[in-house]
């Protein structure tokens, strides 16, 4: 192959020092991928845990808004449908 054909050993070295920073960068965005997906599925566990809870709280003390800060509740008041003005 002739000298003529081929790029300068500087561009070559820029050229894919840019190659192997894209293919970093596309490794790095498939580890975060998959730690987005993994806290995805926990965050979802969770909520589904806090709902069940929540379910157990309410059989025990009716429809209330608990401060989770001091635990303190009060009672959730629902309006009656029949009495509401259309």
């Amino acid at each position: 192959m002739s000298k003529n054909n081929q790029i300068t050993e500087e561009q070559l070295q820029k050229l894919q020092g840019f190659v192997s920073t894209l293919n970093q960068s596309q490794v790095q965005l498939g580890q975060l991928e998959v730690q987005k997906h993994g806290l995805l599925h926990q965050m979802a566990e969770v909520q589904k845990a806090l709902n069940e809870y929540q379910v157990e709280l309410e059989d025990q003390y009716g429809k209330v808004s608990v401060n989770i800060q001091d635990g303190t509740y009060t009672p959730i008041v629902e309006e009656d449908e029949s009495n509401k003005k259309d």
